[in-house]
């Protein structure tokens, strides 16, 4: 099995988790009838729309080490989108997001679920604790996926510490990122702790590597791997940071200014923080975290964000980690036509409209 390009890597990582979730969500019907649904749901939130870029970053870590391509490695590397999944499914739960590539979050589609069949209790807790079990069993799956992929015992033992790290890491980031709405202040510098490990880390860095163990990369092209994931994977963030206030909701699914009413506490915010006077940051500390905000009070923080210039200097730092991530690419140890691929990868993870 070759693969040259990064369409074709998707669909061979689509087919995969197609086939995989096809399997786990026939035994959840052969559990009981009443799981129809949550074998339903599942299913179509890991098949519909995903990038794939983890499982994409960790095949090229693989290829890039020099290793042949693999199928069961491919499957391994693919496990790795099960835990985005999830990472989604409880990300929505936490912000109280009402949509998700423009269908209804998992919550709500269980809430309505619940009113729909005329359950007794509330039907909110019902779709929260819904969507809290389904983003625990994409994360099981996600071992089983691995288990179940083929790869050796020596694959194994080398790979899985990056996984587990990697799991511990975005948990620790989610965290953060929760701790900082509390505290209710923008500090750049935690925004930029919290943009590395909540997505940075476990959407580049650990893919990359994880795919470069299973390959049995040397120490040095290792490291080179991390000096182009860290940098990227934290301008991947501040991509997303930017989308979350700026993006258009028919491209990213989500209402536009979706994190001006959830009261992200971004490197972002953080920068229109440090650049506004006080009258400024009272306005904007008024809305953030409002959520019914309209359009016309959305569009006015958008406005007072850019006339700041924290987002001309977000898309600087963008433009710098891109730079320095593409820098690291030059270890005569990674394979030439990989280093092409990392490349093609790391440009559309910043210029991504979505």
């Amino acid at each position: 099995m070759v693969l040259s390009g990064i369409s074709e890597i998707r669909s061979a990582i689509d087919a995969e988790l197609e086939s995989f979730t096809r399997n786990r969500a026939s035994e959840l019907r052969e559990i009981d009838t009443h799981l129809n649904p949550v074998a339903e749901a599942l299913s179509e939130y890991v098949l519909d729309g995903g990038k794939r870029f983890r499982p994409i970053f960790a095949y090229l870590g693989f290829l890039g080490a020099g290793a042949k391509a693999s199928p069961q490695v491919l499957k391994a590397c693919s496990a790795l989108e099960l835990v985005h999944v999830c990472a989604l499914i409880h990300d929505d739960v936490m912000d109280g997001s009402d949509s998700r590539r423009n269908k209804p979050s998992l919550h709500r589609r269980f809430e309505a679920l619940h009113i729909d069949s005329k359950y007794a209790g509330s039907s909110e807790r019902f779709g929260l604790a819904s969507a809290i079990l389904l983003g625990d069993l994409a994360l099981a799956w996600s071992d089983q996926m691995i288990s179940e992929s083929g790869i050796t015992e020596t694959q194994v033992k080398q790979a899985i510490p990056i996984f587990h790290e990697m799991r511990a890491e975005l948990m620790a980031g989610q965290y953060l990122d929760v701790l900082e709405g509390a505290l209710g202040k923008s500090d750049l510098d935690r925004a930029r702790k919290i943009a590395r490990y909540k997505s940075g880390r476990y959407s580049i860095e650990r893919p990359l590597r994880f795919g470069a163990a299973l390959a049995g990369a040397s120490q040095s092209l290792q490291q080179s791997l991390t000096d182009f994931g860290l940098p990227l994977g934290e301008a991947f963030q501040l991509r997303d940071d930017i989308l979350g206030v700026f993006g258009e909701s028919s491209v990213t699914g989500k209402p536009s200014g979706d994190d001006i009413r959830e009261g992200k506490r971004t490197v972002l915010i953080a920068m229109t923080a440090e650049r506004s006077d006080s009258l400024t940051q009272a306005k904007i500390e008024r809305h953030l975290g409002d959520p019914n905000l309209d359009r016309i009070q959305v569009a006015e923080i958008q406005r007072l964000i850019e006339d700041s210039g924290a987002l001309a200097e977000c898309e600087e730092l963008i433009g710098r980690l891109l730079d320095q991530a593409l820098s690291a690419l030059n270890n005569p140890e990674l394979d030439g036509e990989i280093a092409e691929r990392l490349k093609e990868m790391a440009l559309a993870a910043t210029k991504r409209k979505s």
